[in-house]
């Protein structure tokens, strides 16, 4: 990362305490499945402590010889699927031969529970003064040469669809893209959309973050903080859902997805289909 870059995501962190909040939800959503299930529930990350392979190696030294990965991302794509599959391979050829075998999770956005979580917490707020207002989901823009190879845009267009029901209009905006401007990503940004929508004469926006299962910086920055002042300098009322963090219906989801693999033997067929997300 550039230092001028690592400079300016460091003072975005300083909004926040220093820490990010998705620290904090990973914590809550061990504990939480940790009270539901009758087996032990480890923590791994890809970019900071606890790093995956580390523990991976904790499980090995626990005597752990078969795990289930639930992945904290719902679809399908190389960024949100595949490259967990590198990750968790990396981290077991890390450990050596006393590594346990890792199955990971299907992706989850088709589970009715996760579109209820959004459901549920869009029931759950206030009417906007300005009411009727627009639907806007987000999700984290990827690169169109990577979304071309995975389903990610159906998958997400399936689950706004669930939330917000047959009678309510919506419209599926991008943020948080990252890379050199040359390159196409996924669009519109969500600032954009809503500036958009203001000229259009709307007077209130509700953004639903669908792309993520916490609040993390993403949301609570890009979102809470970058799309709110754009959508106030524009003269829109915005509200945001919250996410469904370790939500008692989250919770239930990720257990019945565990059942679910254990009684189909592994994942569905169409989980990997031949030439799925590959890499960038």
């Amino acid at each position: 990362m550039p230092p001028e870059r690592l400079d300016r995501v460091a003072r975005q962190y300083e909004r926040f305490g220093g820490v990010s909040p998705i620290n904090q939800h990973n914590r809550d959503l061990v504990a939480a499945l940790q009270d539901r299930l009758d087996v032990p529930v480890y923590w791994g990350n890809r970019n900071w402590r606890p790093f995956l392979a580390d523990t991976v190696r904790q499980m090995a030294d626990d005597g752990v010889a078969h795990a289930l990965a639930f992945v904290t991302s719902a679809y399908s794509s190389y960024s949100s699927c595949r490259q967990y599959l590198e990750d968790i391979a990396r981290a077991r050829a890390e450990v050596g031969d006393g590594a346990p075998i890792i199955e990971k999770i299907r992706p989850f956005f088709d589970h009715p529970d996760f579109a209820g979580c959004f459901r549920d917490a869009l029931d759950g707020l206030e009417a906007l003064p300005e009411e009727p207002g627009r639907l806007v989901f987000t999700a984290h823009s990827i690169p169109v040469a990577m979304a071309d190879q995975c389903r990610y845009q159906e998958q997400l267009r399936h689950v706004a669809a669930a939330v917000a029901g047959p009678d309510r209009e919506w419209d599926l905006a991008y943020q948080s893209r990252s890379g050199p401007p040359s390159v196409p990503w996924l669009e519109p940004d969500v600032g954009d959309h809503l500036e958009g929508l203001a000229g259009r004469g709307v007077r209130a926006a509700t953004v639903v973050p669908i792309g993520f299962v916490s609040d993390h910086m993403e949301v609570v920055y890009d979102l809470d903080v970058i799309a709110a002042q754009r959508a106030a300098a524009a003269g829109i009322a915005m509200q945001r859902v919250p996410t469904p963090g370790a939500s008692p219906r989250f919770v239930k989801m990720v257990s019945e997805l565990i059942t679910e693999h254990a009684e189909r033997g592994g994942l569905p067929p169409d989980f990997c289909y031949d030439g799925c997300c590959p890499p960038r």
